[in-house]
């Protein structure tokens, strides 16, 4: 490839802008697990009926876990797209649109998890933040056990992860906190999937300095609760409100000072912005301000992202997300935390989720991803994660246009590799019957050894080969692969010629 002068220069431009984003990102501290990445809010917190949790009930799923989940007795607001658990469990919702009963996963199964931090793994989700709430009533096995599951699957699936103790109505959280520290999730630190950061593993404590009555803690309370933390060795994040600087609306005023001890601050953003205009109100006068005095003081910024409420048609078809993944990059933040990866409760989940009246029961009222009239498939919150951490991280080029495609082509035109699993990034075009060598898939847009998904018409056959001209291993596949790396041997950016019948 010849290189013009516009080409070097513009490339020259955009890696001095790349560089001036991570040198503000990484003022605080260096990269690392938490720092440079991005980071999911996982509940894990769904039990059915027969799946062997010690909590035995519809945990999360229904009000009364007792009985299963109907539109008179639910406790969520969007439904998961199940199509890659290998187990789920009948629910008292009428079938989906398309005649298929209506059933739900639940994440005391190993392999829900697995599938999960699997969906992480593919789009960028570097680092799962496990929630924690009280554990020392009935939830406690339950949840410690999900502890160990989430465990296995981020070391298999080479994600990290941390505890993130959530403080609401923990009436002793001050001595049960440290105890249960102590005692239970910190030989999980001895994990090589547990996440670090400066060299000490990572602990979040949500809830300190909150004007709701289940978060009265006293700052002294806070204040030597994060400092006993600190005193283990632990990197500590503070899950903060929203108006934590000024110290008003959601914020108790006066606990700046315990704020201030967290080396890591990720203000809640759940419920604040409901469109574009909130998240340009929010960047202009709260995320740049909260940036600066975190500056000023060492400490790191990973402030929210969310989706939005699917269920109040707040999404925008991915708009509103993409907005903040640009607004912050522009900040210049530390880090960002996707609030949440399986939040079905309050429809901000970025999981798989329905994407039309198809994938939802029938007279449910339950929105799915096409509610505003445009097709998403079921991974597109994921995907467009993957992309919006990409240019965070300075590997995509800082965009207000989001580049992600809301439902990728069905390759209904021929076979259409992409750059990403699950159809992300970019697609090559669609190639007829025939074959290609390097060079001919590199004129097709398909780079050599970069291919990591295919869209392959019915009927239609693709022989994938590592080496030119058709040598060396080869993958045949005949139908839609989602998933280079989980091909046996892994064929993830081996393409370099292909045969297509």
């Amino acid at each position: 490839m010849t290189l013009s002068r516009r080409t070097f220069l513009a490339a020259t431009a955009a890696t001095a802008v790349a560089a001036t984003q991570l040198e503000t990102a990484f003022a605080a501290s260096p990269p690392g697990d938490v720092v440079g990445k991005i980071t999911v809010g996982y509940q894990g917190w769904f039990a059915c009926p027969g799946d062997g949790a010690p909590i035995n009930g519809w945990w999360h799923w229904s009000n009364n876990w007792g009985q299963p989940p109907s539109p008179t007795n639910t406790a969520i607001v969007s439904w998961p797209d199940v199509r890659d658990f290998s187990s789920t469990y009948q629910t008292a919702y009428a079938n989906l649109g398309n005649g298929q009963p209506a059933k739900l996963f639940s994440s005391y199964d190993q392999q829900t998890v697995n599938t999960h931090f699997q969906w992480m793994q593919q789009n960028g989700c570097d680092t799962a933040a496990l929630q924690r709430f009280n554990p020392t009533g009935g939830e406690g096995p339950t949840r410690d056990a999900m502890a160990a599951k989430v465990r296995q699957a981020a070391e298999q699936y080479g994600r990290k992860f941390y505890i993130m103790y959530d403080a609401t109505g923990w009436t002793n959280m001050q001595s049960e906190m440290k105890v249960d520290w102590t005692s239970k999730m910190s030989a999980y630190t001895s994990s090589p999937a547990y996440a670090r950061q400066n060299g000490k593993p990572v602990v979040c404590i949500w809830g300190f300095g909150f004007n709701e009555a289940n978060k009265d803690f006293p700052a002294s309370v806070c204040l030597d609760v994060i400092n006993w933390f600190k005193g283990q060795g632990c990197y500590v994040i503070g899950g903060v409100p929203t108006h934590w600087l000024p110290g008003n609306e959601d914020s108790r005023p006066g606990y700046l000072d315990v704020y201030h001890a967290f080396n890591m601050l990720s203000p809640w953003m759940v419920g604040r912005i409901s469109d574009i205009a909130g998240a340009d109100h929010y960047y202009n006068n709260v995320n740049q301000q909260d940036q600066a005095d975190c500056n000023a003081h060492g400490i790191d910024y990973q402030p929210c992202v969310i989706p939005g409420d699917l269920q109040s048609g707040h999404r925008a078809h991915g708009e509103l997300m993409w907005r903040q993944f640009y607004n912050l990059t522009r900040v210049g933040v530390q880090g960002m935390y996707i609030s949440m990866f399986d939040e079905f409760n309050e429809g901000n989940q970025i999981a798989k989720t329905a994407e039309s009246s198809a994938w939802v029961p029938s007279g449910s009222g339950i929105r799915a991803l096409d509610e505003d009239g445009t097709a998403c498939s079921s991974d597109y919150y994921l995907r467009l994660t993957n992309d919006g951490g990409r240019m965070f991280k300075g590997q995509a080029p800082l965009t207000a246009t989001r580049p992600t495609v809301p439902m990728p082509s069905q390759g209904s035109g021929g076979v259409i590799f992409y750059e990403h699993v699950d159809y992300g990034g970019v697609a090559g075009a669609a190639l007829a019957k025939g074959n290609y060598t390097r060079a001919q898939l590199q004129a097709a847009g398909v780079q050599d050894n970069w291919a990591s998904s295919v869209r392959v018409p019915s009927g239609w056959t693709v022989t994938i080969y590592a080496g030119d001209n058709f040598t060396g291993q080869t993958w045949t596949r005949t139908a839609d692969t989602a998933n280079f790396i989980a091909l046996s041997p892994n064929a993830n950016d081996q393409l370099t010629s292909c045969r297509i019948s």
